[in-house]
C-alpha cells in the first residue's frame, strides 16, 4: 500500500509571488525548448541542465548520459525526462544520494529538482518518508510529476533557482550551485588524512602527500636501478659514436 505524501503548509516564501523588481544578474536565465533556433542552443540547454541537477560547472566526460542526450536531440524524449533521467543516474546516485543521508538528499533534490528551497523541516521529513518507503526511482517520480513541478518547468523547461532577490537586501540568497553536495555527518565521517611520515618541522612548502614524500626522501629500489642503467646505457652509446667516428676517419 502506497503511503500518501506527509501534509505540510506551504511558507510565504517569495517564488509564489509575482516579482516586480528589475530583471538583473541575480534573474536566473531560462532554457527552454520552446524557442530553440539552432543546434548549439540546445547544447547550451543540456550544459544547464547538468549544471541544475549535478551542480557541474564544467561536464566530466565520466558524468555525461550521451544515450539520454541523444534521445532528447532526437525529439524522443522532452526536457521533464531528461531531468529524470539525470537524478536517477549512477553519477548522481554517486555523487549525491549515496553521500547523505535522507533528508539532506531530499533537501538537496527540492532544490534541484523544484528550484526552491524547502519550506520547512517538515516537507524535508515529508519527502524522506516517500524515499524511505518507495526507493529512489519513486521518490524522483513524485517530484518531477508534481502538480507544482509541471505549473512551472513543465515539460519544456530547465529546473532553475526561482527568486533569489529577497525584499530589503541588497543581494540575493546563495545559489544551490555553489552549496555543497554532501551534509557534515558525511564530511565528518571521512578518514583523515595520514601525516606520519611527513617531515616534522623546517617544512614551509605546500602539503605533500606520504607517498610523495617518500619518494622524494628515498626513490623505490625499482626505479633507481632502472635510472642507473639508463645512465650507463647512455654512456656506452656515447663511447661507441665516438669510436666509430674515430675509426671513420
Amino acid at each position: 500500500m502506497t503511503i500518501s505524501l506527509l501534509a505540510y503548509a506551504p511558507s510565504s516564501q517569495n517564488q509564489r509571488v509575482a516579482g516586480f523588481e528589475v530583471p538583473g544578474d541575480e534573474q536566473p536565465r531560462i532554457f527552454t525548448t520552446d524557442n530553440l533556433l539552432s543546434p548549439s542552443d540546445l547544447d547550451g540547454l543540456i550544459a544547464a541542465a547538468y549544471r541544475q541537477i549535478f551542480n557541474e560547472q564544467q561536464m566530466l566526460k565520466s558524468h555525461r548520459q550521451t544515450f539520454w542526450e541523444s534521445q532528447l536531440k532526437a525529439g524522443q524524449i522532452t526536457v521533464r525526462e531528461f531531468i529524470r533521467a539525470l537524478a536517477l543516474s549512477d553519477s548522481f546516485r554517486r555523487l549525491v544520494y549515496e553521500s547523505n543521508n535522507n533528508y539532506r538528499f531530499a533537501e538537496i533534490c527540492v532544490q534541484r529538482i523544484l528550484g526552491r528551497q524547502v519550506y520547512s523541516d517538515r516537507e524535508k521529513i515529508a519527502w524522506s518518508i516517500v524515499l524511505g518507503n518507495e526507493g529512489l526511482n519513486a521518490f524522483i517520480d513524485a517530484l518531477v510529476n508534481s502538480e507544482e513541478y509541471l505549473s512551472t518547468f513543465g515539460d519544456t523547461t530547465v529546473p532553475y533557482q526561482r527568486r533569489r532577490i529577497l525584499p530589503q537586501r541588497a543581494q540575493g540568497e546563495i545559489s544551490f550551485a555553489h552549496m555543497a553536495r554532501y551534509g557534515t555527518d558525511y564530511r565528518d565521517n571521512l578518514p583523515e588524512p595520514c601525516l606520519d611520515t611527513l617531515p616534522s618541522r623546517g617544512f614551509t612548502g605546500p602539503a605533500m602527500s606520504p607517498v610523495r614524500w617518500a619518494w622524494q626522501k628515498q626513490p623505490p629500489q625499482a626505479l633507481e636501478k632502472a635510472w642507473v642503467g639508463l645512465f650507463y646505457s647512455g654512456a656506452a652509446f656515447i663511447v661507441v659514436l665516438l669510436l666509430a667516428s674515430i675509426l671513420r676517419f
